[in-house]
């Protein structure tokens, strides 16, 4: 992903945003504050032929040195474009590069009401590791979180 790429990253984003299971952000960022809080080698796009149709990239848990081989991830597919593998190229890129830099667990909040990322963890060696009940508010509503994880089996 290049910082040109940010307009159609942002608008795949947006369609996430709106159709209400993909985060609890309510607004896209702005490339400064979304650049800022990921992990710069991990961030890529899949296109098919010049158009992105999906972004996938890690963000670290935590600034602690403990924890500088955790990264939480993020997978999104444009709508016209999903149910045709582009989310699980994406996701098994991620993993690749994540065991490649020494990134030991990577770990995911999904809610439960969107089944298709969870298979899509589930099918790239992400486990369940539990729901985080009413986590947070959207419109109002508490949202429960699935927690998901993946410990690389290369880094030790």
């Amino acid at each position: 992903m290049a910082p040109a790429d940010w307009p159609v990253v942002a608008e795949i984003y947006e369609q996430g945003i709106e159709d209400g299971d993909a985060t609890f952000e309510v607004a896209v960022p702005s490339w400064a504050e979304w650049d800022a809080s990921h992990l710069r080698r991990h961030r890529i796009v899949a296109r098919v032929g010049e158009e992105v149709a999906g972004w996938a990239a890690l963000a670290p848990v935590s600034d602690r040195c403990a924890y500088r081989g955790v990264a939480w991830d993020s997978v999104y597919v444009r709508r016209e474009a999903r149910a045709r593998g582009i989310g699980q190229l994406l996701l098994e890129r991620l993993v690749r590069d994540a065991d490649a830099a020494g990134i030991w667990t990577l770990q995911a909040g999904v809610f439960p009401e969107n089944a298709a990322s969870i298979a899509l963890h589930q099918r790239c060696g992400f486990r369940i590791v539990g729901v985080r009940e009413r986590l947070g508010r959207q419109d109002g509503t508490w949202r429960d979180v699935v927690l998901l994880e993946r410990r690389s089996p290369f880094v030790q």
